[in-house]
């Protein structure tokens, strides 16, 4: 699924979002890519909260809050915890 990011210094950006099939412990992984150039941008962790975490250092926080809200409205889970 892909996401459209805004960004403060630059063009906005559209943001492919792929769940990881493996899974660490109870936590749920999503891949980021820039959409059509398949640049890695890190990835999100979710726990078994909702809560999440960013590993990476290519997006600003901004950019990792539209992420990981449009994670949690709009990705369905694909294995249960």
């Amino acid at each position: 699924m892909n996401a459209w990011i805004k960004r403060k210094n630059g063009p906005d950006k559209i943001i492919s979002v792929i769940p990881d099939i493996q899974s660490i412990d109870a936590t749920l992984v999503y891949n980021l890519y820039v959409a059509f150039e398949e640049a890695e941008l890190g990835r999100i962790l979710f726990d078994d909260r909702g809560f999440w975490i960013y590993d990476g250092e290519r997006l600003t926080v901004n950019e990792q809050e539209q992420l990981g809200k449009f994670i949690q409205h709009n990705m369905e889970v694909l294995w249960s915890s």
